[in-house]
């Protein structure tokens, strides 16, 4: 009969030792899990840190960050109006055709215009035929005694030549406006730049302060950015602007000229009755306002046309905008711990 133990003789003991086997795990195993849990916890708090940074930085640069894609080609153009009315008898120019200063563009027929010069000139010889008889009328009196001729006499010729005289300048300026309005029948050009639109023909009626034809004036391009309001108080005038055309690859350099003091407001707008007529918002829902901001052209390929309307994106500055306060000071506060930190190891060491 073999031999047995008090312990296997009993059954509760070994199933207690049973048991706590199961509920003790081994240490190695314990220091594993501690040590995943630990790991899930940094990963966590790494993703919400990225997560925090990915979102500053995004409200940086879509809310305060000065530049904006909303930006585009400006340009002036002077719409040419005759002074004169007539008929066109010559178009001197194309669409699209570059023209300078002084260039010719089309002709008013002068015949007109020839004609009342030639009369104005024939009124005016007139005039001083008539001043000169009337001087000398006047001169014979003015030599007579008071016998000859009266006090009152003398002075009717006198006055006589003075309205001769002032008839003779009168006729001298219908005169020199009869030439003025027969060279006005060549109208020309006010500006460099390039016909546009050129719907004028030869046989088309003229009429004075009409415009008929119209000239984009290549000297005064510029780019209007218009930005958020949030971004305003990174713009400044004088700064330095970088302009990207949607349809080219380099760059324009400008500079912040003007910005833009007023915007229309719809609410503004007075009602039937005239009182005003405000729109409801809504409180949770606030759209910033856009600016116009003038940005002078500085610099540009010599090989890239612009074009009034095209569209660009407009960058101020660096095109970043300054760290926010909270960040700045929480920022110093852990650049001064980690500073009294490594100080304090310092201390201890020496």
């Amino acid at each position: 009969m073999p031999a047995t133990t008090a312990d296997e003789d009993d059954p509760k003991a070994a199933a207690r030792e049973e048991a706590q086997s199961r509920t003790d795990p081994p240490p190695l195993t314990a220091r594993r899990g501690r040590a995943a849990k630990i790991s899930r916890l940094a990963a966590t708090g790494v993703i919400l840190l990225f997560a925090f940074v990915a979102a500053a930085f995004v409200w940086e640069f879509y809310v305060a960050a000065p530049w904006t894609r909303d930006g585009s080609v400006r340009v002036q153009v002077a719409n040419i109006a005759p002074q004169v009315s007539g008929q066109i008898v010559s178009l001197r120019v194309q669409d699209n055709q570059f023209v300078h200063k002084g260039d010719l563009l089309y002709v008013i027929d002068p015949v007109d215009f020839e004609v009342a010069v030639t009369s104005a000139d024939a009124e005016v010889k007139n005039r001083e035929a008539d001043l000169q008889v009337k001087n000398a009328q006047s001169a014979r009196r003015q030599a007579l005694t008071t016998v000859s001729t009266s006090v009152e006499e003398k002075q009717q010729f006198a006055g006589a030549a003075k309205i001769a005289e002032a008839t003779l300048e009168s006729a001298q300026a219908q005169l020199r406006q009869a030439k003025v309005n027969l060279e006005r029948t060549q109208v020309k050009s006010t500006v460099n730049g390039r016909v546009t639109n050129l719907l004028m023909r030869v046989g088309d009626y003229a009429r004075t302060g009409t415009s008929n034809i119209s000239i984009v004036d290549t000297d005064s391009f510029w780019i209007d950015g218009y930005f958020e309001e949030t971004k305003m108080a990174n713009i400044h005038v004088g700064d330095a602007a970088d302009v990207k055309l949607m349809g080219y690859d380099p760059h324009i350099t400008g500079t912040v000229e003007s910005i833009t003091l007023g915007i229309s407001t719809a609410n503004a707008a007075a009602s039937t009755q005239g009182l005003p007529d405000v729109n409801p918002v809504y409180t949770w829902v606030r759209l910033a306002q856009r600016v116009p901001v003038r940005v002078r052209i500085d610099k540009k390929p010599a090989d890239m046309p612009l074009v009034a309307g095209m569209t660009a994106t407009v960058v101020v500055g660096t095109g970043r905008a300054p760290m926010p306060t909270w960040f700045m000071d929480l920022r110093n506060r852990v650049s001064g711990l980690t500073n009294s930190a490594i100080g304090t190891h310092e201390a201890d060491r020496r």
